[in-house]
C-alpha cells in the first residue's frame, strides 16, 4: 500500500461535488481546494459555481442531477474522479398529505435518485484503478425522521441503504462508501424551512441537538474532508453525524 498523503491533504486528487455553489457544497469544495485536490464543482446555478471555482481554483460544470443522462456526459467529461460527493439536495416543508405524487417524483429525484446516477457514472473508474472514496450527504431526518419533511426523509434515509450497499460492493477495489447525517446546518435550505415556519422552528431545531446550536457548513465538511483523507482508509459503511447530538435526548 503506498505511503498515506499528510494529514488533511488531498494532493492532486479529482473531487465531484454535486450541489457544490452555496451551503454545505460550497463549504466541501473551499474545504477540498484548500487541501489541494482538483475539484469540479457540479451545480445547476451556473454562474455561483463559476463564481466559487474563480475563487479556489476549481471548475465548474452546470448540472441538472436528477438528469441521469446530463449526469454522466458531465463525469465523462471531467472525470475521472477519485473522490465523489454526492451533496445536491432540495427538501419541502409540507405535511405528506398537503403534498402529490408530482413533489414526490422531485424530492426523489434530487435527494437518492441523484446520487444514484452520479456513483454509477463515477464508479468504474474508481474500480479500474482501485482507489476510490465515496461521501454521500443525507441528513438526521433519516434516522429520525422530520415533520413536514416525510419524503425528504425517505429519501434520505435510502441514501444510508445505498451507501451501506455500495461499500460492501466495493471494498474489494479499496473503495470507500461513506455517508454524512448533518442536522440543523445554516444554509439556504435551513433559512427557507426558518422563513416559512418562523422563530418557532428556528428554537425547535436548536433545542433538538445537545449543544443548544445550529451547526455551521465549515463542520460538515471538515467531516468530508477527513472521510476523503487516507487517514479514514479504514472507515467504509459508516454515517456520521455531525448534527451537535441532535437525537441524544437531553
Amino acid at each position: 500500500m503506498a505511503a498515506p498523503l499528510p494529514f488533511g491533504r488531498l494532493d492532486g486528487r479529482r473531487a465531484f461535488v454535486s450541489g457544490g455553489a452555496r451551503g454545505i457544497g460550497a463549504a466541501i469544495v473551499r474545504s477540498f481546494a484548500g487541501a489541494r485536490a482538483r475539484v469540479v464543482i457540479a451545480d445547476l446555478d451556473l454562474a455561483a459555481a463559476s463564481e466559487l471555482a474563480g475563487e479556489v481554483g476549481a471548475l465548474a460544470a452546470k448540472l441538472d442531477v436528477s438528469d441521469a443522462t446530463a449526469v454522466q456526459a458531465v463525469v465523462a467529461q471531467h472525470g475521472p474522479f477519485d473522490i465523489l460527493v454526492n451533496n445536491a439536495g432540495v427538501d419541502q416543508h409540507a405535511f405528506f398529505t398537503d403534498t402529490t405524487a408530482e413533489d414526490w417524483t422531485k424530492l426523489l429525484a434530487v435527494n437518492l435518485l441523484s446520487v444514484l446516477a452520479c456513483t454509477h457514472a463515477a464508479l468504474p473508474a474508481m474500480q479500474a484503478v482501485r482507489f476510490g472514496r465515496i461521501i454521500n450527504i443525507t441528513s438526521e431526518a433519516a434516522r429520525l425522521g422530520s415533520k413536514g419533511g416525510s419524503v425528504y426523509s425517505a429519501a434520505k434515509g435510502g441514501v444510508i441503504a445505498f451507501t451501506k450497499s455500495i461499500a460492501r460492493e466495493n471494498a474489494r477495489y479499496g473503495i470507500t462508501a461513506n455517508a454524512i447525517a448533518p442536522g440543523p446546518i445554516r444554509t439556504p435550505m435551513l433559512e427557507q424551512a426558518v422563513a416559512k415556519g418562523g422563530d418557532r422552528i428556528l428554537r425547535a431545531m436548536t433545542d433538538a441537538t445537545l449543544l443548544g446550536r445550529l451547526g455551521e457548513p465549515e463542520e460538515v465538511a471538515s467531516a468530508a474532508l477527513f472521510l476523503a483523507s487516507d487517514q479514514a482508509a479504514y472507515i467504509t459503511g459508516e454515517t456520521l453525524g455531525v448534527s451537535g447530538g441532535m437525537g441524544l435526548g437531553g
